[in-house]
């Protein structure tokens, strides 16, 4: 394979320029669209994008980009894909597809057309009977057509990024940890302030917190898909382990969590602990209206239970009442609250400087930003 490609991140709605930013952090020059940022570099660079995205959910090469208009097209330029470069001849290679305001907009058919298409190359280039094995290492193919436009790329990282390795299954409706470090992206946190989460459910909010502060990157724990590529230079994602071991750095300001719930507690001390931050956490179980606190100039984030989650929408209101009469007065902290309730800011008794829409999986939610008064 080149040694340069095009590259592009996936990421939930309304991330996009949090993902831009991230990307350019990492020194990379970037071009957004809705749900991508693309960008350049070699394996190297797959290594690292995987390693240390936050808030994206993916990183694909970009294998080719072309018009398709009709089922004919489409199987003539995947065919015309040099698919023995890229896949061995027992590679596994599911094909995802989507279509969207195009002349071909039947995903089954689109899928399979490629599939074929691919299977029909690889036969012909391994001198095959019509027969691929799929034994071996997974090859995740992705089939995109937007007006027409095609876009055929291969996923480098398998499990979306959400899947850090630490989260143990419990109920409820956790934050998935993509969504909860983009959350604290959209705040100025950096680790030099306090950050409380006073609902902090099972601990993704705080977790993500602490390994951003102290400069963990997210994806050390686990693998990915290009890890099962025979073309990939093995030894490139170990070095780039090593070198986000020699990164991390001694947490600066305390990070508090806490909840009504000792159980829930349980659980994200455990979810902590297997994310190698429990000491850099403080918890302690405390109902919002008993919550005190004598830290100072910091952040206050939460994502509170909503009536839709509690399935009882006058005890979320009663919450919110709660929080804005002890946490709404910390004035010297600024404050930042995931809800679906369009009646947040009325219970919570203060209007919002900011507020954001986004979408939690399929569920529409706005961020209410409420910012301090530095003393």
């Amino acid at each position: 394979m080149t040694e340069k490609y095009t590259l592009y991140a996936t990421m939930g709605a309304g991330f996009e320029s949090t993902v831009s930013k991230e990307l350019q952090k990492l020194g990379y020059q970037t071009r957004t669209e809705n749900g991508r940022v693309f960008f350049e570099g070699g394996q190297e660079d797959i290594v690292k994008t995987n390693l240390w995205l936050r808030s994206a959910d993916r990183v694909k090469i970009l294998l080719k980009e072309f018009k398709a208009v009709s089922f004919e097209q489409l199987y003539d330029q995947v065919f015309d894909y040099d698919w023995a470069l890229l896949l061995p001849v027992d590679a596994a290679f599911p094909v995802q597809g989507r279509a969207v305001r195009s002349k071909l907009h039947s995903e089954p058919d689109v899928q399979s057309i490629v599939k074929k298409a691919i299977v029909d190359k690889m036969v012909k280039q391994y001198h095959r009977r019509g027969f691929l094995p799929e034994t071996g290492n997974a090859f995740p193919l992705d089939i995109h057509i937007y007006k027409d436009v095609a876009r055929l790329s291969l996923d480098t990282t398998g499990a979306s990024l959400f899947k850090r390795g630490y989260r143990v299954e419990h109920g409820g409706a956790p934050l998935k940890e993509t969504f909860a470090a983009g959350l604290l992206e959209l705040t100025p946190f950096n680790g030099t302030h306090p950050l409380i989460d006073p609902m902090c459910g099972s601990g993704t909010l705080p977790i993500e917190a602490a390994l951003l502060a102290k400069n963990i990157a997210p994806g050390m724990k686990r693998e990915f898909s290009f890890d099962g590529f025979d073309w990939f230079d093995k030894s490139l994602h170990q070095a780039g382990v090593e070198q986000a071991q020699a990164q991390i750095k001694p947490l600066e300001s305390t990070i508090w969590a806490s909840d009504i719930d000792q159980s829930v507690l349980e659980y994200a001390k455990l979810n902590a602990h297997n994310a190698g931050v429990l000491q850099d956490i403080k918890f302690k179980q405390v109902a919002v209206k008993d919550f005190k606190t004598d830290l100072e100039n910091g952040i206050i984030i939460s994502n509170p239970p909503y009536g839709k989650r509690l399935k009882d929408r006058d005890g979320a209101h009663k919450l919110y009442e709660e929080m804005g009469q002890v946490l709404g007065s910390y004035k010297d902290f600024s404050q930042y609250y995931l809800t679906s309730d369009p009646e947040f800011e009325k219970y919570f008794g203060q209007k919002a400087t900011k507020k954001r829409k986004l979408f939690n999986g399929n569920l529409r939610v706005d961020f209410y930003q409420f910012w301090a008064n530095k003393r």
